[in-house]
């Protein structure tokens, strides 16, 4: 930035630089009047003492208002600070730095989940997964019959995601057997099975299987409860079981008006209600809505301690609708329906999908009941949340998936200038928050 830049108004630097000056002036001219003028009698020189301690609160204001102009400026790229990585792990690990990085709790399940994961574990280590264990269809469902065990599926993908293995692990991990009695079950399903016989409950199961995999966060169910997941249609009719519910209204030709979970005081987990109270940023999916992130709001407590968190309340819509479950939804019958279920000031923030994607997929989601989510602005003005948009689309083996690294960008920068610009405890991990931005969208570009 050229010394004329500084000139220039609308930058909000130079105003905080002549309140400074304005209170070094106060100051010097307090202290000359109370060190010269000794004849002057008590309250006169209580007058100048005042007027000292105002010169030093007006420049502890000019410098903590004018760095955050300055960081604001930086972050923009009016100017240039590098921060060169490979310099920056020379001198500190780097992760250590992602330790002091913000506080996530990202909750939910499914495949949406775990592919967010994958692309925030590149800017923080304190990111604290809570998972639902409402599923009883596929591998996980027959391993909950069998043993009696809480669905491991969406957890082992979660601790994948957070994992810090080889991919022949996780290739390992992720097979499903193709013959005999375990057929169609996953190696990482069986693997936290075995880990939950040689522990005291799930929880620590899935600890030792995140010590293990080395991952970085934590991974934590919901409840240790067997909670099942049922839903009233509205012709009335009520079904059992996370996975018969959209293939019951299918069939029905009905659509969902409320889920509920049995037992209904399920209790979380209180490493759960701990990590939602410290988070800088708590983030609702993506992820089915009434099977996948509803269920979770519905254990005890968790939709009290969501709404009455610190942290930045995000929700990430889903760019397609789900036969069964969100037919002809738009994005703010999504938050209607979180709301019904929780509370109506539980978010601040939406992230929503701008992107579109080609005539040839678009029919085939149609043949099969699906379509785009669309966003109109002014109902989700009128519901109260902040709206961000983005091209959020990546087409993998023919479906169509949340871009983990885009989708984790938009949440790190939302994260940044909504919560930590205004923490200057965390001035250093901002700086290594924006490098790490840069660099990921070089390497996108």
């Amino acid at each position: 930035m050229k010394f004329s830049d500084w000139l220039k108004p609308g930058i909000k630097v130079k105003r905080w630089i002549l309140f400074g000056i304005m209170g070094v002036f106060l100051i010097f001219f307090g202290l000359v009047e109370i060190v010269e003028r000794q004849f002057y009698n008590i309250y006169y020189k209580a007058f100048w003492l005042f007027l000292n301690l105002i010169g030093i609160f007006v420049i502890y204001l000019s410098i903590t208002q004018g760095m955050r102009s300055i960081i604001a400026l930086i972050n923009k790229g009016y100017i240039n600070v590098k921060l060169d990585s490979k310099k920056l792990e020379s001198l500190i690990y780097e992760k250590r730095l992602l330790v002091k990085g913000p506080k996530i709790v990202v909750i939910g399940g499914g495949t949406g989940l775990s592919t967010m994961l994958r692309g925030l574990k590149y800017y923080t280590s304190n990111i604290t997964a809570i998972v639902t264990v409402a599923d009883d269809g596929g591998g996980s469902g027959d391993l909950r019959e069998d043993l009696g065990i809480l669905p491991p599926g969406d957890i082992r993908n979660c601790i994948l995601a957070l994992a810090d293995t080889e991919p022949l692990m996780e290739e390992l991990l992720q097979y499903r057997f193709k013959d005999g009695r375990l057929k169609n079950q996953s190696f990482g399903n069986l693997f936290l099975a075995a880990m939950n016989g040689i522990s005291s409950n799930f929880e620590e199961a899935v600890q030792k299987m995140s010590s293990v995999l080395a991952v970085t966060g934590k991974v934590l169910p919901v409840t240790l409860e067997n909670m099942v997941l049922k839903a009233k249609f509205k012709n009335g009719n009520i079904v059992q079981g996370e996975s018969l519910i959209p293939e019951v209204a299918l069939a029905q030709g009905t659509s969902i008006d409320r889920i509920f979970i049995d037992p209904e005081d399920a209790k979380p987990l209180d490493e759960a209600i701990k990590a939602i109270r410290e988070a800088d940023a708590i983030i609702l999916g993506p992820g089915s809505l009434y099977t996948s992130v509803i269920p979770n709001l519905l254990v005890k407590d968790i939709a009290d301690e969501v709404s009455k968190a610190d942290g930045l309340k995000i929700y990430i819509c889903n760019i397609m609708t789900q036969p069964g479950e969100t037919d002809g939804y738009d994005v703010a019958d999504h938050i209607n329906a979180i709301y019904k279920h929780s509370k109506e000031d539980i978010l601040d923030y939406i992230i929503v999908n701008s992107g579109q994607i080609d005539a040839e997929l678009e029919e085939k989601y149609k043949s099969e009941g699906s379509q785009l989510v669309v966003t109109d602005n002014n109902k989700l003005k009128k519901l109260g949340v902040g709206i961000i948009e983005g091209d959020l689309i990546k087409v993998r083996n023919g479906y169509i998936r949340h871009d983990s690294e885009k989708l984790a960008a938009i949440l790190i920068e939302t994260i940044m200038e909504k919560k930590l610009f205004f923490d200057r405890k965390k001035i250093i991990e901002y700086f290594y928050l924006s490098e790490r931005l840069k660099d990921n969208k070089k390497i996108r570009e």
